[in-house]
C-alpha cells in the first residue's frame, strides 16, 4: 500500500565563507509530482523497515529538563489550521539551523517535511538529508558530475504520529527516530530541535518480551519441538508487526499464542516481574535470538539456529564448552587445509 502525499518541502542550511549557518527557505510546497511521491514513497519504506529506532514523545519544559517547545507549538498551531505549511517549516528550518549553530562540526544539509497518510494514520516526517555526488555517461560518451540527495543514507530522521498524537497526548511513543551505532542516537541535536525526549525503551521491552516467552514455554508441559514452535510464532507475530510499522500489543500476541493451544500468557506476561507496556515497538535485531543464538569475543563468532540446541550443539555450562556434530562443510573443508599445512 502507497502513501497518500498532502504536503512536502525542502529548505536548506548551509554555511557561507565565514562559516556561519543560514538558511534558505523554499517560498512553496513542492508539487506532488511523480519525482517528489517516489522520492517520498522511498524514504517511507527505508524508513519504516529501519530497524533499531527511537521512540519518545514532545517534552515538558520544566519536566523534562529545558526542552524546546517551540517546535510543538508551531505544530500544534499548524494543525489547528491558525498556520500555513509553509510558514511552519519556514519555523521548523530556523529551529534547526539555531540548533546546529551550537555545534561546529555541522555543515548543514537539505530539511525535508513531509505531511502523508499511510493507511489510517497521519505522519509528520522530518529529515535532514545530505546531498552526494554521482557520475554518469552522456550520450556522446563524456562524463558528467552531478549531485543527488542521498536516499540510502538516511541517519537524521524522525517521523510523528499525528494520529496518535491527537488520539493521545500523552503516549510516550508517537515520535520515532533512527539511533546510532550502539544503541545511540545518531545526533542529539536533531531531536533538541523538535524537544522531542526519549520514552520508551525499545530493547529493554524487546528483551524483557523475550525472557517472558523463555518463562512460559519453559514452565509449560510443551515438548521441545512445541517450545521452538512457539518461539518462532511469537518471532513471526512481532516481525509482521515491525515490517507493517506497527507496535506489538501482548493481548494480541497473547491470543497468537491462545490459537496455537497456549493460553494465559497475558496473564503470566503481566503478571511477573517483566514491566511489559501493553504495546511497544518491536526490534528485530533483539527479536531474532528467539530463533537463533549468536556471539562475538576473543576472536571467535558462533552462531546458530536455536532448534539445534541441544542436538547438533551441546552446551556444558560447567566445563564452559560448546561442542558441535555435524561441521558445515565449508568449515570442515577449510580446517582440514590448515591441519595438513600444518
Amino acid at each position: 500500500m502507497s502513501i497518500n502525499v498532502e504536503q512536502a518541502i525542502i529548505h536548506s542550511i548551509s554555511q557561507d565563507g565565514e562559516g556561519q549557518l543560514s538558511c534558505r527557505l523554499r517560498p512553496q510546497p513542492l508539487l506532488n509530482s511523480q519525482a517528489v511521491e517516489a522520492m517520498l514513497e522511498e524514504l517511507h519504506q527505508t524508513y519504516t523497515t529501519k530497524a533499531g529506532k527511537g521512540f519518545g514523545h514532545f517534552g515538558i519544559n520544566g519536566e523534562d529538563g529545558e526542552a524546546n517547545t517551540k517546535f510543538k507549538e508551531a505544530l500544534t498551531t499548524y494543525r489547528a489550521g491558525e498556520l500555513g505549511f509553509v510558514e511552519f517549516s519556514g519555523i521548523a528550518g530556523k529551529l534547526l539551523q539555531e540548533e546546529l549553530s551550537k555545534y561546529d562540526f555541522s555543515t548543514g544539509g537539505f530539511l525535508l517535511l513531509s505531511c502523508y497518510t499511510y493507511m489510517t494514520s497521519d505522519y509528520l516526517f522530518v529529515s535532514l538529508l545530505n546531498a552526494k555526488s554521482s557520475m554518469t555517461v552522456l550520450d556522446d560518451m563524456e562524463l558528467s558530475q552531478n549531485t543527488h540527495l542521498d536516499l540510502n543514507n538516511v541517519q537524521l530522521a524522525a517521523r510523528i504520529d499525528l494520529t496518535e498524537w491527537q488520539a493521545d497526548p500523552d503516549s510516550k511513543k508517537y515520535i520515532s527516530f533512527v539511533r546510532g551505532r550502539a544503541g545511540r542516537k545518531v545526533a542529539d541535536f536533531f531531536l533538541d530541535f523538535m524537544g522531542c525526549v526519549e520514552g520508551v525503551n525499545t530493547k529493554a521491552q524487546n528483551k524483557s518480551l523475550m525472557n517472558a516467552v523463555e518463562d512460559f514455554v519453559g514452565n509449560s508441559e510443551l515438548t521441545k519441538d512445541e517450545r521452538q514452535q512457539a518461539r518462532e510464532r511469537v518471532f513471526d507475530y512481532c516481525t509482521e508487526r515491525c515490517d507493517e510499522g506497527s507496535s506489538i500489543q501482548i493481548k494480541d500476541l497473547a491470543d497468537e499464542l491462545a490459537d496455537q493451544g497456549m493460553d494465559s500468557f497475558y496473564d503470566f506476561a503481566q503478571g511477573g516481574t517483566y514491566d511489559l507496556e501493553e504495546e511497544f515497538p518491536g526490534d528485530k535485531p533483539t527479536l531474532r535470538q528467539l530463533k537463533k543464538f549468536s556471539g562475538t569475543g576473543g576472536g571467535v563468532t558462533l552462531s546458530f539456529d536455536g532448534q539445534h540446541l541441544g542436538e547438533r550443539v551441546i552446551y556444558d555450562p560447567v566445563s564452559d564448552t560448546i561442542i558441535i556434530k555435524g561441521v558445515p562443510a565449508n568449515l570442515k573443508d577449510q580446517l582440514d587445509r590448515r591441519l595438513k599445512g600444518e
